[in-house]
C-alpha cells in the first residue's frame, strides 16, 4: 500500500471516530489543547535558555534600552493574543496593525542602537 494512501485512510478514520464517537469533539478539544500547551513549553523553555545565553548582552544595552525592548516584546504578546478580537472591527484591525508596527519598530530600533556601539 502507498503510504499516501494509508496516511490519508488514517487521517480519515481519526475524523470519523470525532465524529461518529460520543464525546469525540470534546477529546480532539482536548488533544489539540495538549499539543498547543507543549508548543507553548518549548517556547518558553526555548527563551529561557536564549535569555541565560544572552543575558549579559541584554544588561549592556543599559536600563533605557532594556526596559523599551521589554516594553515592545510584551506590547506585541499582548496584541498576538487579543489578534482575535481586534480583527473584529475596524478600528481595532487599525490598532492592530499600529501596535504590531510600533513594537517591531522599537524592537529593531534597540537591536540596531545596540550594534553601532
Amino acid at each position: 500500500m502507498n503510504t499516501t494512501v494509508r496516511n490519508v485512510l488514517i487521517v480519515l478514520v481519526i475524523a470519523a471516530l470525532v465524529a461518529l464517537v460520543q464525546g469525540g469533539v470534546t477529546a480532539a478539544n482536548v488533544a489539540i489543547q495538549a499539543v498547543t500547551l507543549a508548543f507553548l513549553g518549548t517556547i518558553v523553555w526555548f527563551m529561557s535558555l536564549t535569555y541565560r545565553e544572552r543575558r549579559v548582552s541584554l544588561y549592556a544595552l543599559g536600563e533605557g534600552r532594556r526596559a523599551l525592548l521589554y516594553v515592545a516584546l510584551g506590547v506585541a504578546t499582548l496584541t498576538l493574543t487579543a489578534t482575535s478580537r481586534l480583527w473584529g472591527t475596524g478600528a481595532g484591525s487599525v490598532a492592530w496593525l499600529i501596535l504590531l508596527g510600533g513594537s517591531a519598530y522599537a524592537v529593531f530600533a534597540v537591536l540596531w542602537s545596540a550594534r553601532k556601539y
